[in-house]
């Protein structure tokens, strides 16, 4: 049973302390129609449907179903109204099989006991008419992304969804497994539900948009045709022209700098998750690794700092070796390094912009004398960073906190340039950055490049990869399945994203494209 009737947010405001999340936004979701929600990470469009859901309160505005005022103050209230949501970060419990995880919150037996034959009846009947291949009695933990997405999707259909909400369901996906979502998206479409697509990814947007509405700064900014451009679409999310492609002459490599030969990490809890992986990488090269998080490449850039100890195998820089160094030692050797998460390993946040700038090097010269710390020479270094890499801020006292996150990111970024590298290690360096800052942010690594240094990006999205790569490493459970040149199909590097031998994905993909403008 399908809903016939618009949902529509009228003047919804959040607030948390000082910061307007969103602004009097006015929405209207209407069935049978994928309204795509574009903007930034950041930008307000999860705490909108988060409000929704009944996850979040809003501090103004309504909620109507036609005419009528609804109130949710819970997701179980949204869910009785018929809204579901796939949440980006799944909802599911590990230790429980896909049925029970379906039939959570609504058992079916007698004394709210779980009838597990009614929860597994549910599953295969929604599992066929949605062309799913789940299987009932399977233990969610053991489960690919992509297979526990579709769970996410089957709890919101048990419940009879006719408004489903998308929030950024891509992006633990290879390519091939996108393609199977949007199908879902489509089908669910055809069918009369009303589905918000929330996304940052343009070429998503245009590929499955009906609608598109793009929010800026907790507002929205304007609304805009599936046929737009993309170069359009990314105007509308930063309020100005972007240039999206990267303006990267050919590499002309040296020698080889960073030599990882059979290297091999374990978890905390035993498990292998850098399984004997060798590669190498020449000064003046850029070498992206590809690959669903969660595969290792996290433990890949950490192993290369010395943030976590290897278990085997050897890492040499310039001919030196540097497997057992510290973070510190590292730091030292000439290496750079950019972290997945910047908020929790690339500043601190209630530090200064100048303090951060030189949070590697403050003890050195020239910022330190004996013991004391040269603030003079702190503060006209900050001033000259800032300008060089455009770091938006009041002053260069200003807590890093508070800046955006692109220009937090910035501040990481000028920090580690600001002294000579043999390697760059920048993980998922984009992540959570406005288009304009990421224009930016890859023209500087890009030039780090050509300056003669080894560089290593760790990266889920295709698009920074087939722009950055002068060659892709791709990870599946710890190893490197093969490298490929930046022309290779988005075909291809799914297939090896989820494991297939390079050889034999090029083979699967034919016509692969040779130009990386047709990656884009």
């Amino acid at each position: 049973m399908t809903g016939t009737e618009d949902l529509r947010l009228i003047g919804i405001t959040k607030r948390f302390g000082a910061l307007v999340a969103n602004a009097a936004i006015d929405l209207t979701i209407r069935p049978g129609e994928i309204h795509c929600l574009l903007g930034e990470n950041g930008a307000g469009k999860s705490t909108l449907m988060n409000v929704l859901y009944g996850l979040l309160q809003p501090d103004e505005g309504e909620i109507r179903i036609g005419d009528t005022p609804l109130h949710v103050a819970n997701p179980k209230q949204a869910m009785a109204a018929g809204i579901g949501m796939v949440h980006q970060h799944f909802m599911l419990v590990d230790v429980f099989t896909v049925a029970e995880n379906i039939a959570l919150g609504r058992e079916q037996g007698s004394l709210g006991m779980l009838d597990r034959g009614a929860a597994r009846d549910l599953v295969r009947d929604l599992a066929q008419r949605y062309r799913f291949d789940v299987e009932p009695d399977a233990l969610v933990e053991e489960l690919p992304v992509g297979v526990q997405q579709r769970v996410e999707i089957l709890k919101a259909l048990a419940n009879d969804a006719s408004y489903l909400i998308f929030d950024e369901p891509t992006a633990v996906l290879t390519p091939q497994e996108i393609d199977e979502l949007m199908g879902v998206m489509q089908s669910l479409r055809d069918e009369g539900r009303a589905i918000v697509f929330i996304t940052h990814k343009l070429r998503e947007v245009r590929a499955i948009a009906d609608r598109i509405t793009v929010i800026r700064r907790g507002a929205v900014v304007g609304e805009a045709e599936p046929t737009a451009t993309e170069a359009e679409l990314a105007q509308l999310m930063v309020g100005r022209a972007v240039q999206l492609t990267v303006d990267k002459p050919p590499a002309t490599t040296g020698d080889k700098r960073l030599v990882i030969e059979d290297l091999r990490v374990h978890s905390p809890a035993g498990a292998v998750v850098v399984d004997d992986l060798s590669v190498d990488v020449a000064g003046g090269e850029i070498l992206c690794i590809a690959g669903v998080q969660g595969n290792g490449q996290t433990e890949l850039a950490e192993a290369l700092l010395g943030i976590i100890p290897v278990s085997g195998g050897r890492i040499t820089l310039d001919g030196k070796d540097v497997t057992r160094y510290s973070p510190k030692q590292t730091l030292d050797a000439g290496v750079g390094f950019i972290p997945e998460d910047r908020k929790h390993d690339g500043f601190v946040s209630t530090f200064s912009v100048a303090e951060n700038l030189v949070l590697n090097t403050f003890d050195e010269k020239p910022y330190a004398k004996g013991l004391s710390l040269d603030l003079p020479r702190i503060r006209r270094h900050a001033t000259e960073k800032v300008k060089e890499f455009d770091i938006r801020t009041q002053s260069i006292e200003m807590p890093v906190g508070m800046l955006s996150g692109g220009n937090q990111q910035k501040v990481v970024l000028a920090r580690e340039l600001s002294r000579p590298l043999s390697l760059l290690v920048a993980s998922q360096p984009t992540r959570g950055v406005d288009v304009g800052a990421i224009e930016f942010l890859h023209e500087r690594i890009v030039a780090e490049r050509d300056r003669g240094t080894a560089v290593v990006i760790v990266s889920t999205e295709l698009d920074e990869v087939a722009a950055l790569a002068d060659r892709i490493a791709v990870m599946y459970r710890g190893r490197i399945v093969g490298i490929v040149p930046p022309d290779t199909s988005r075909d291809a590097l799914g297939l090896m994203m989820a494991g297939v031998p390079a050889d034999e994905a090029l083979a699967q993909a034919p016509g692969a494209p040779h130009n990386p403008e047709e990656l884009r």
